[in-house]
């Protein structure tokens, strides 16, 4: 291939790439210029002639080829939903049911399942929102840039991935990084329900404000949230005190503000070693 031609090819996947476009939608390619002139043939063989210095007639427009379509959720997959994540006795058998869950479209978007990293025994828990290209592609959440942030967020308080718990509300991709639709979420909020009840967290922190807003079922902003115990109440009634903070990938775009996600940060590490020593 000549060098400009393979200059231009890779110009145009990166412009691809960074408009989040990182999937190709079929297995193969396909020559578009020569579907446009089969079909331009076809409608001249099939379109009667017209007489020189005819009106032309009006062309009747070709019919678009029908698309495959997905799946559509509906409220009875969120009420699938929540009997399934009811019925796992372990976070083993919840992982082993998202797997095989096929009442969200992103399942079928996306490259793959992202559970959770960490320790689930650990006493501490971490919930974001939902994976990003790279948690997609590795299958486990947090391991971008803002992964490696919260990474050393978590050193800072003593604590690493062994003595963490880390998991998403939404456990597939959105695609193009967009945000999950509210039909969406309320189908994965019954699975991160029971996920946190399986882990039982002494504490609980919420990265961002989705992730804020649907674990302590409230519809204020992070702002406001953060920095305030609130209270996360489990299906089985269970009350786990809640840090809401600011997510990692907001704090790369907003350094000034890491010093608010440091405070509540050592809030959780003060808690933590407060209910040890109740214990």
């Amino acid at each position: 291939m000549p060098d400009r031609i393979a200059a231009e090819v890779e110009a145009l996947l990166r412009f691809y790439a960074d408009a989040g476009y990182d999937a190709a939608l079929d297995e193969v390619p396909h020559d578009r210029f020569a579907e446009t002139a089969e079909r331009i043939v076809r409608r001249e063989v099939t379109q009667p002639a017209q007489a020189p210095g005819a009106p032309l007639l009006p062309q009747k427009p070709a019919a678009a080829p029908a698309l495959p379509q997905p799946t559509i959720p509906a409220e009875a997959q969120a009420a699938r939903a929540r009997e399934m994540a009811r019925s796992a006795r372990s976070m083993e058998e919840l992982r082993q049911i998202l797997e095989a869950f096929d009442g969200c479209n992103l399942r079928f978007t996306a490259k793959q399942l992202v559970f959770a990293d960490g320790n689930p025994q650990a006493p501490i828990m971490f919930v974001g929102e939902a994976p990003g290209r790279d948690e997609d592609l590795e299958g486990r959440p947090f391991v971008g840039r803002s992964g490696q942030l919260l990474d050393r967020m978590l050193q800072a308080i003593g604590r690493d991935r062994d003595s963490a718990y880390i998991a998403n509300v939404i456990p597939w991709r959105p695609p193009g990084n967009r945000d999950p639709s509210p039909l969406e979420t309320e189908i994965c909020r019954p699975f991160i329900e029971r996920q946190i009840e399986l882990a039982g967290p002494k504490v609980l922190v919420t990265l961002g404000g989705p992730s804020s807003k649907i674990i302590l079922n409230t519809r204020d902003g992070i702002m406001r949230l953060r920095g305030t115990w609130q209270t996360h109440t489990t299906p089985s009634g269970r009350e786990i005190p809640t840090m809401p903070t600011l997510h990692p990938a907001y704090l790369l775009r907003n350094p000034a503000h890491k010093k608010l996600a440091w405070r509540d940060f050592l809030e959780a590490k003060v808690r933590l070693k407060a209910l040890a020593g109740e214990a």
